[in-house]
């Protein structure tokens, strides 16, 4: 009876801190991917290219990327929820700081800062979650988790769009504030790992730097999932960024209710995410990379469609832009469980802070070429073009990725 009580209240704590954890991330994105909704008024208030406006994006992508690199093999070996609260409060001030400036370069090296902050919360969060999910379900788990930022994305384009037509200054300052309470409230009631028995053991067994990274940087499947990822992230990124200016141009000149079409992107990413959390445990039998081939091929399609479509509004274009987000973003919840399942549980934080180093990476290239592609074309529908190929690329990767961890001849049987 004393077991079955332990046994129900350990999964109710698991489940708290789980929720505690996504509650927290729903409002991180309220701190970055607000930049895309300011990008059109702050091209005209500091009077410079879209090209330039790329540049600003990559310095906060390149920010996030050096910052997983470092914070991930931290949120091993230190405290994973102190790393988030601090990132989110930096990151609220970096934010209002933005919202006085004039000035490109004084936004250029505030956002960048601001990225190596957003990126103290990631790695830490699913340290956290590995941490107390360790037996059945992670699968479910790190979807949930991919789920809240996919919603975050949600609340954070809806503070935008009710924001942007003010003052492009006000996204900078409001959407925050809400951050901020957030990440107050995540850090007085989450505890980083289970507070009794071997599994306190194993969470506070810290590995040191080297022998984290090298079990990382020496495990060539998990670089070659790295670098799918990082296709997967430009191309969600070319999504979340430049889809609001694809928009806006529509609505300027014909339909201002067409903006709100783009509330469907991340709407469709948050239930791709809860999807294929669930799809990789029970349709393909955990088989995490044979998952994420699926919904990279399908994207692809979706934006090839897209694109030859050629317009901005109405129920079928708001179809599939639900359906790009859904496998644009889903399958990214089938990347973080290839942390622990191919590096170990004790390399969590480190194995995920590379792969999203390598996703950002990717992301923060992609960014420039982007608005380079858009000021060259005069066509604003060339980022869905351009979404088709990068996700082609990811899907031949974790293809890739996944025959060069099973013998040859087990291939077929692994896939079905």
């Amino acid at each position: 009876m004393d077991r079955e009580l332990m046994n129900h209240t350990g999964n109710w704590r698991k489940w708290q801190m789980l929720l505690l954890t996504m509650f927290c991330y729903l409002f991180f994105y309220t701190g970055r991917h607000n930049f895309g909704w300011a990008a059109h008024d702050l091209a005209d208030t500091l009077h410079v290219s879209f090209t330039k406006i790329g540049w600003i994006s990559f310095t906060m992508l390149t920010g996030y990327a050096l910052g997983q690199l470092i914070n991930g093999n931290l949120a091993d070996r230190f405290s994973p929820k102190h790393m988030i609260a601090a990132g989110g409060l930096l990151s609220a001030l970096m934010n209002i700081l933005i919202s006085f400036s004039d000035s490109f370069t004084t936004i250029l090296i505030l956002w960048g800062f601001n990225g190596y902050f957003q990126s103290m919360a990631w790695a830490s969060g699913s340290r956290i979650i590995a941490n107390w999910w360790r037996d059945g379900n992670r699968g479910l788990a790190y979807g949930l988790y991919t789920m809240s930022a996919g919603l975050s994305s949600v609340v954070t384009y809806l503070f935008s769009i009710l924001l942007v037509t003010d003052n492009w200054r006000n996204v900078f300052r409001i959407p925050v504030l809400f951050l901020a309470v957030a990440v107050v409230i995540f850090f007085v009631f989450v505890r980083n790992a289970p507070e009794q028995g071997e599994q306190e053991k194993d969470a506070v067994e810290k590995p040191g730097w080297k022998e984290a990274y090298a079990a990382a940087l020496g495990n060539r499947q998990f670089l070659i999932v790295c670098l799918s990822l990082g296709f997967q992230s430009m191309a969600r990124y070319a999504l979340i960024f430049w889809l609001p200016l694809y928009f806006l141009g529509a609505a300027d000149k014909s339909a201002p209710s067409s903006v709100w079409i783009s509330m469907l992107l991340p709407i469709g990413m948050a239930a791709g995410a809860i999807s294929f959390g669930a799809i990789s445990d029970l349709v393909f039998r955990s088989n995490r990379m044979l998952s994420i081939c699926m919904g990279m091929l399908a994207c692809s399609g979706l934006s090839l469609v897209i694109y030859n479509m050629g317009f901005s509004s109405g129920i079928a274009i708001g179809s599939l832009v639900f359906c790009a987000g859904f496998f644009a973003y889903g399958p990214q919840a089938n990347f973080w469980p290839l942390a622990p399942e191919l590096l170990g549980q004790r390399f969590v934080g480190t194995g995920t802070g590379i792969m999203n180093m390598t996703a950002y990476v990717f992301a923060a290239a992609g960014e420039p070429l982007m608005g380079l592609l858009i000021d060259r074309s005069g066509n604003r529908g060339v980022i869905f073009l351009a979404v088709a190929l990068i996700t082609l690329l990811s899907a031949a990767t974790i293809l890739w990725a996944l025959a060069a961890g099973r013998p040859k001849r087990n291939m077929l049987h692994a896939a079905f």
